[in-house]
């Protein structure tokens, strides 16, 4: 068994597109859009596989979204190498994302960062 795709909903759908091709080399599809209900997605696949579909309809709730809280928290990426979390780390820093831990080991013994992305949505990037 494994995870098909993850899904989130996103207020702006081609920012988060951007987002996620720019900084984690996602391919897109060329898009869905229901015009009965306005929906629209697209689906983003990374090099291993692993896909993420992003979506947006119109009349969202727009919780906010605390660092601490329950339900899904974050996205991790693995991107091969303590200096590509670095590298990686502090181009997303530099772009104006904030960075709210590391890059660093942790107790288990990985090497990683987490950045606040597009919306709010926390990002992990470890080696």
């Amino acid at each position: 068994m494994k995870i098909e795709h993850i899904a989130m909903y996103v207020n702006d759908l081609e920012g988060a597109r951007d987002f996620f091709t720019k900084y984690f080399q996602a391919v897109s599809n060329e898009g869905y859009h229901n015009k009965t209900t306005d929906f629209r997605s697209y689906f983003l696949t990374f090099e291993d596989g692993a896909r993420l579909e992003i979506m947006h309809k119109p009349q969202m709730q727009d919780a906010e979204k605390s660092v601490a809280r329950t339900g899904y928290i974050h996205i991790a990426f693995s991107v091969g190498s303590a200096k590509r979390v670095d590298e990686l780390t502090k181009m997303l820093e530099n772009d104006g994302y904030a960075v709210i831990s590391g890059p660093r080991t942790t107790g288990d013994g990985y090497y990683e960062s987490c950045v606040v992305g597009i919306e709010g949505n926390q990002i992990e990037i470890t080696v």
